[in-house]
């Protein structure tokens, strides 16, 4: 059996300020920082064998951290990015609901039918993971492995693991640092 450890990276000045962060560069602040440390200690008796991560900032930081303290690998993924945002990527939260209420609402209801201006599919996203997890369950088969994902990646790859509902996207951007063991045996459902 596979166990999956979810993490979402430490908190930036975006995750204060409620910005939608997408595909952008943005470090980890004193409290992000502050916050990997408490997670590193959290995790450490979990037996985690390798930390995969995406080559944003905030999650690199945060497994490259985690990787270090636990004396395992991290390994960059091409393909476990976040969400693309487009137009709305350093926008609050806030402005987005003023600016753009049809789509916001929508998006709260309906996330998987709404893109984003500019931006990437929820169901883009949902086929890159698809293309991660097939590899990770392949090479892995059994152990404990982390995946440091940022918000809403986290919420979809949660979703796909878990063969769930994905429920309200923009309530995620305000917990940084979080994480979830998940235990899988079988490749994911198919969307």
């Amino acid at each position: 059996m596979l166990r999956i450890v979810l993490i979402r990276p430490g908190a930036t000045d975006y995750v204060d300020q409620a910005r939608v962060h997408g595909t952008l560069d943005i470090p980890l602040n004193e409290r992000g920082t502050r916050e990997v440390a408490v997670a590193v200690e959290a995790l450490r008796d979990l037996g985690i064998r390798a930390v995969y991560c995406s080559d944003a900032e905030p999650a690199l930081t945060t497994a490259k951290t985690l990787a270090t303290a636990l004396d395992v690998r991290c390994r960059k993924l091409d393909h476990l990015q976040n969400l693309d945002h487009g137009l709305w990527q350093g926008m609050s939260v806030e402005e987005i609901k003023r600016k753009h209420p049809k789509i916001y609402r929508m998006w709260q209801e309906s996330p998987d039918s709404v893109c984003p201006p500019s931006g990437e599919t929820l169901s883009d996203a949902r086929a890159r993971f698809h293309t991660v997890l097939k590899k990770l369950i392949k090479k892995q088969k059994e152990g404990t492995i982390a995946l440091v994902v940022s918000e809403p990646m986290m919420s979809l790859v949660r979703c796909e693991l878990q063969h769930g509902v994905l429920g309200d996207l923009w309530k995620s951007y305000t917990e940084p640092c979080g994480w979830q063991v998940i235990e899988t045996e079988l490749a994911p459902a198919t969307s």
